[in-house]
C-alpha cells in the first residue's frame, strides 16, 4: 500500500481516543492543558503546505500519551488532517519506520502532502524526553535481579507521571515538532 492508502485505512482522533483502555485520561488532560505558542509565522507556514498526518500509536504506550496531544493541537492549529493506526495491526507500515533499524517504537508521526509523498517522519520522542528515559533506565537494577520487574514498573509509572505533568516536556516535544518540520523537504 502506498501512504495515501494507509492515510485513508486510519481512525480519526476522536475514534482512537474514544476507544482508549489505558492512558486516555492523562493524554486528554494534557490535551487539555496545551496551547500551540502563539507562532503564527510557522502555523501559516504549515497551512500553505497541506500536510496530512498518518500516526502509529497503541494506547499503552506513554511516550504517545504525551505526544499524540501535542500533535493533535498542533494540527487543529494548521488544518492538517490527522488519522490513527494502531501499530500492532499495522506492522507493515511500521515495520519501515523502525527506531535504529530494529524496534518497533512508538509513535511515529508520518507527515505527507496531497500527493501522497512523505515530506518527514517524526517519533518516538524528542531528544531531551531520550536522554530522560535513558538516565531512568540506567538506575534499574540487572534484569535478572530479583526486585527488577517491581523497579521496572516504578520507573514507569515514574515516568507516565512525569510526561503528564511536566510541562517542559509537553514544550520539548513542540519545538522538537517544529523543528522536525521546519527542517522537512518542502516538496509538493
Amino acid at each position: 500500500m502506498n501512504l495515501n492508502e494507509w492515510y485513508e485505512k486510519g481512525m480519526l482522533p476522536d475514534t482512537y481516543i474514544e476507544s482508549m483502555q489505558e492512558h486516555k485520561e492523562n493524554l486528554l488532560y494534557i490535551y487539555d492543558h496545551f496551547t500551540v505558542p502563539d507562532d503564527q509565522a510557522f502555523v501559516n507556514s504549515l497551512k500553505d503546505r497541506n500536510l496530512r498526518v498518518i500516526v502509529l500509536t497503541e494506547d499503552w504506550c506513554g511516550d504517545a500519551m504525551l505526544n499524540v496531544p501535542i500533535l493533535l493541537r498542533l494540527a487543529e492549529q494548521t488544518s492538517m488532517s490527522v488519522k490513527m493506526l494502531l501499530r500492532d495491526q499495522n506492522l507493515e507500515l511500521m515495520d519501515q519506520y523502525l527506531t535504529n533499524g530494529k524496534s518497533r517504537s512508538i509513535p511515529i508521526f508520518i507527515f505527507i502532502n496531497e500527493n501522497g509523498n512523505e515530506i518527514t517522519k517524526w517519533g518516538p520522542r524528542a531528544d531531551k524526553l531520550q536522554r530522560f528515559v535513558n538516565a531512568s533506565q540506567k538506575e534499574l537494577p540487572p534484569k535478572v535481579a530479583d526486585d527488577y520487574k517491581e523497579k521496572f514498573n516504578e520507573m514507569l509509572l515514574f515516568m507516565t507521571k512525569s510526561f503528564r505533568d511536566n510541562t517542559d516536556f509537553w514544550n520539548e516535544v513542540y519545538n522538537s515538532l517544529k523543528h522536525t518540520l521546519q527542517s522537512a523537504k518542502n516538496s509538493r
